[in-house]
């Protein structure tokens, strides 16, 4: 592990099956939520073909300032971490980053490694339900706007798309995967494009939505085999296997994420749920419902991650 830092935090490389992962650790503001072993620490990641200097700071900034020690990481493949294939999504993949990134935070001589807590939006958002489900030392988990269930996602997806544009980047993601097991280079697509256009998000304002939060290290551009790879997401099943403090916040209006998913998954993981009357976007920094979001989480983990509530 390499660590470099900046004014306002430092970075970690944290190696995972060859590849170097790029997290960010801010640091904990004070001690207030500090216990024999050390301070609580979560794990965060962004969503789909997201980078973590694509609005994960502000979130980040204020956790650390309720007191835990947070680390943020992007996905190999994507923004500054290495790997590849370059802006491929793998569930697998993700899942094994989150893995290695909370190890580390583990042996962190600040972390208290029995108050390790994960934070997921949309794509992730279903990813920390998974990992908590197939680790019983997680602490808590923090679920936003979470994409739990690839198949409902599609038949939401149908919903507020045209049956040809989704036909359209099927009929791609089935070449880029054809390709890719001829040792082809994939074939990709924009990430979001206007409605009508080719790309993964397509609806009316993602263009926007999307690129309001983007960071320099932001492509526009994913694997065309995303959907497919979607379609394998099964997070929700995994939910009833939680038995830690699991908050849900949910996107009543969300187009993206399907909502009624996002709320069976909740039920299931016996979970804290805390509903927004807004899209999937707008629970991000600039937004109307990101106060309240960072907020709630704040609260939540606050008060599961307290010394004498984890020592229970």
């Amino acid at each position: 592990m390499t660590v470099t830092e900046t004014p306002a935090r430092t970075t970690h490389t944290v190696p995972v099956d060859g590849d170097d992962l790029d997290v960010w650790h801010v640091a904990a503001a004070h001690d207030d939520l500090a216990g024999p072993a050390g301070r609580p620490a979560i794990v965060m990641a962004h969503g789909l073909a997201g980078t973590k200097d694509s609005g994960l700071a502000p979130f980040a900034e204020q956790l650390a300032a309720a007191g835990l020690e947070v680390l943020a990481l992007d996905f190999r493949g994507f923004g500054a971490s290495g790997g590849t294939p370059r802006q491929q999504v793998s569930i697998a993949r993700q899942l094994a980053d989150y893995r290695a990134v909370v190890a580390h935070a583990r042996g962190l001589p600040a972390v208290d490694a029995d108050r390790v807590a994960l934070w997921g939006v949309s794509l992730s958002g279903g990813h920390v339900l998974s990992l908590a489900a197939a680790d019983p030392r997680i602490a808590a988990v923090v679920s936003l706007t979470p994409l739990v269930d690839g198949l409902a996602a599609g038949r939401h997806a149908l919903a507020h798309h045209r049956p040809t544009a989704m036909a359209r980047s099927t009929a791609l993601g089935v070449a880029s995967r054809v390709a890719a097991r001829r040792g082809r280079p994939a074939r990709t697509m924009p990430v979001v494009a206007p409605p009508g256009e080719l790309g993964a998000l397509t609806l009316p304002g993602c263009v926007e939505d999307y690129t309001a939060i983007t960071g320099p290290t932001w492509r526009n551009e994913i694997d065309a085999a995303v959907g497919l790879e979607l379609g394998s997401v099964r997070a929700g099943r995994d939910a009833k296997r939680v038995d830690c403090p699991t908050l849900v916040q949910i996107g009543d209006l969300d187009r993206s994420a399907p909502p009624h998913a996002a709320a069976k998954a909740a039920f299931a993981a016996r979970a804290t749920v805390h509903h927004y009357p807004c899209d999937h976007f707008d629970v991000w920094p600039g937004r109307d419902w990101h106060a309240a979001a960072v907020r709630h989480q704040v609260a939540f983990l606050t008060r599961v991650l307290a010394p004498s509530t984890a020592a229970r």
